[in-house]
């Protein structure tokens, strides 16, 4: 597995980068693993409103980067107290397997006797505060898993910058996002710096081999920056347009329907939410779209359908359970 040496700290041009490597894998098999860090950052869910998703004004006063990645599930802050990581590997679960990644990570920390624990779906762990979240892409035959790793992180700036759902407090049963994150540096025997803490955790990862990119494969990364990552069709893009919203939280993460009727009928659907899954939403709507709109009509239209294919986790029931119209049918 490669290691990949990259000093950028721009949110931008590391997402390119990932992707980069994610075609790279695919073209060639390779495998990757990078460290990194963001500047100030907020990085959104692939699958999420934006501006439902941060405080905008203090994000805009503070100068705080706001960037989609790839990626599902719900969005993080970065700083410079912050280490990121990734995996770039050949796709052989073909699931969303959180335990394969966290694992190398968690022994990494024991190494350096921190006692981190897979928590939830997707989280780290340690004395029951959330230390690190993780999040997966998979296509083409290839999985990037990243995730965060609260080391020295401004938690109170975390805490302004984002605005989550209220539906999440309310399902872990804890009030603010302060109460429920903390930082691995108060954890350590000895104190170390945010590098110090990086080379320790790369050096306990075992089985890499340094990598540097060549300018071909540098200029790919910035056509990805500067074309995508920057953009803000793809940052915020267009709020869906629909005549009913329905929203609902189930334990694989919460979705949002925006829906249009016509005529009775579902005319058009799109999907927001910090879930996990394919994105292509094609043949699920292939079904939807013409369906009377009544519980009825959704439950046939899914019927015998993989929803996990599209939402992780899912079953038919819940997509009846999330689009169904509030009245009789």
């Amino acid at each position: 597995m490669y290691a990949i040496e990259n000093e950028s700290t721009k949110p931008q041009y590391n997402l390119a980068l990932e992707e980069y490597l994610c075609l790279r894998a695919a073209r060639g098999g390779s495998q990757f693993f990078m460290l990194w860090q963001n500047e100030p950052s907020i990085i959104v869910g692939r699958f999420q409103n934006t501006l439902e998703e941060i405080n905008a004004s203090f994000v805009e006063e503070r100068g705080i980067h706001v960037v989609r990645r790839n990626s599902g599930g719900g969005a993080v802050y970065h700083d410079l107290g912050n280490i990121n990581y990734s995996f770039v590997v050949p796709d052989l679960s073909l699931d969303f397997d959180f335990a394969l990644f966290t694992g190398p990570i968690i022994r990494a920390l024991a190494a350096m006797g921190v006692p981190a624990e897979l928590s939830g779906r997707n989280d780290l762990a340690i004395g029951g505060k959330k230390v690190s979240g993780g999040a997966q892409f998979r296509r083409s035959g290839v999985v990037l898993h990243h995730g965060t790793l609260l080391y020295d992180a401004n938690l109170e700036i975390l805490s302004e910058a984002l605005r989550p759902s209220q539906d999440k407090f309310q399902s872990k049963a804890v009030k603010s996002i302060r109460g429920r994150v903390g930082n691995i540096k108060p954890h350590l025997p000895a104190p170390l710096t945010v590098a110090e803490f990086q080379d320790r955790l790369r050096q306990n990862i075992e089985g890499l081999t340094s990598l540097t990119l060549d300018k071909d494969a540098l200029d790919e990364v910035e056509n990805l920056r500067a074309g995508k990552y920057s953009a803000w069709e793809w940052n915020y893009g267009e709020s869906p347009r629909f005549t009913e919203r329905k929203k609902m939280r189930f334990p694989w993460g919460g979705v949002e329907a925006f829906l249009v009727a016509d005529d009775g009928k579902i005319a058009e659907c799109s999907f927001r939410g910090d879930y996990f899954g394919s994105g292509e939403y094609g043949h699920l709507l292939s079904r939807l779209v013409g369906r009377p709109y009544t519980k009825a009509g959704v439950a046939q239209a899914v019927d015998g359908f993989d929803t996990g294919s599209i939402f992780a986790g899912s079953d038919p029931a819940d997509i009846v359970a999330l689009l169904s119209p509030d009245m009789p049918n």
